[in-house]
Order: C-alpha cells, then sequence, then structure tokens
C-alpha cells in the first residue's frame, strides 16, 4: 500500500513539473526533490524518465475521463456538457495564462523532440474529440459532429495559446462568450447537411 502510494505521488509531481517546467527539463532529481524520497527509492518505482513520462499520460487520461464522466452527470443537454468544455478556458485560466494547455504542450514538446510517446499523448486531444463529437450528434448534427468537433478543438486551443502569450483575461472571456454563442446556434439550427454536404457556421 505505501509503495502503490508512493508511485502515485511520484505520478502527481511528475505530471506538475512536466507541465510547469516542461519535460525534457524536468529531471529525476527534480521530481525526487519534492516527493522527498531517495534516489534509490525512487529507480525502485521507475527506471527511466520515459516510465514516469508514460504513467503520467495513463493519469492524465484518466483524469480526463473522470471529468467527462462528471460533466455528463452534471450537463442535462449536449449544450451544458459542451459548455463545461468551453469553460475550462476560464476554470484553469490562471494556470493556462502562466503555461499553457497542459495537452497541448505536452504534445508539441514531444513532436518537437520526435518522441516516441507523442502518439500517446495525442490520445488526450482524441478522447476530447469523441467524446465532443458525441456531443454533438445528440445536438442533431450528426452529418457533421466531428468536423465540429474538431472546429472546437482548433479555436480553444488557440485561444490558450494566445491566452499564455498576451495575458489578456478580456480576450479570453470574449472568445469564451463567442463560442458560446456559436453553441447556442449550434443546438437551434439542428442538422446543416445540403446534399450530404455538412456546413459550420462560425
Amino acid at each position: 500500500m505505501a509503495n502503490r502510494a508512493t508511485r502515485d505521488e511520484i505520478v502527481s509531481v511528475a505530471d506538475d513539473l512536466f507541465y510547469r517546467m516542461g519535460y525534457e527539463h524536468t529531471s529525476f532529481a527534480d521530481i525526487a526533490d519534492v516527493v522527498k524520497i531517495s534516489r534509490g527509492n525512487f529507480y525502485h518505482h521507475f527506471k527511466t524518465k520515459d516510465d514516469i513520462l508514460d504513467a503520467v499520460i495513463d493519469k492524465r487520461l484518466a483524469d480526463r475521463r473522470a471529468m467527462l464522466d462528471r460533466w455528463e452527470m452534471e450537463g442535462k443537454t449536449p449544450e451544458e456538457r459542451i459548455g463545461h468544455f468551453i469553460d475550462i478556458l476560464l476554470v484553469n485560466g490562471e494556470k493556462i495564462k502562466r503555461y499553457g494547455c497542459p495537452i497541448g504542450t505536452l504534445t508539441s514538446e514531444l513532436a518537437k523532440l520526435s518522441h516516441g510517446a507523442q502518439a500517446d499523448a495525442s490520445r488526450l486531444f482524441t478522447l476530447f474529440r469523441a467524446w465532443l463529437r458525441g456531443q454533438f450528434v445528440a445536438l442533431g448534427r450528426k452529418a457533421d459532429a466531428d468536423a465540429l468537433a474538431m472546429h472546437l478543438l482548433v479555436r480553444s486551443q488557440g485561444v490558450a495559446t494566445l491566452f499564455n502569450a498576451f495575458q489578456d483575461q478580456e480576450f479570453v472571456e470574449r472568445e469564451v462568450a463567442q463560442m458560446k454563442d456559436w453553441l447556442r446556434k449550434i443546438a437551434t439550427e439542428g442538422s446543416e447537411a445540403v446534399g450530404g454536404t455538412a456546413r459550420i457556421r462560425i
């Protein structure tokens, strides 16, 4: 039980440090110093930093799945549930302002490093894409559900990147309001498939 608790703490600390400092710039020593364990005890749980990275990605996936499950319970309609996704930009605003999006920054860093785990990290985006697609289907937009999901992912990532760059809270609040307006239109318009081709109104 104690071993499991120590391992979980290592993963939790590594998750935070990878986000704030970046994967490449976080060392075994950085993680061990925060957890306050000896190097020998550390290697008992993880042999390489890549092993920790795999565990961090698994943790992020589990955490996001739990978050999506919570949104399913809290949101009475697909529009409300998608609204929770949009609100991440405000709920996690201070962290995004300082460090960017935790999913986007990790995926980008691993891509730059040509790291083998980049594909695993991108599963976090795939998780949100599939969930959003399901919500748009429930809104009656089956024909263009995936296109709508990707559009919202792209826009939210762009807003997060520019928030981190410009540190402009009013900008984020405007963008969130505009995305909510767009979502309301999507929810009331119904399917817009025309001759088998879907249109997205932005």
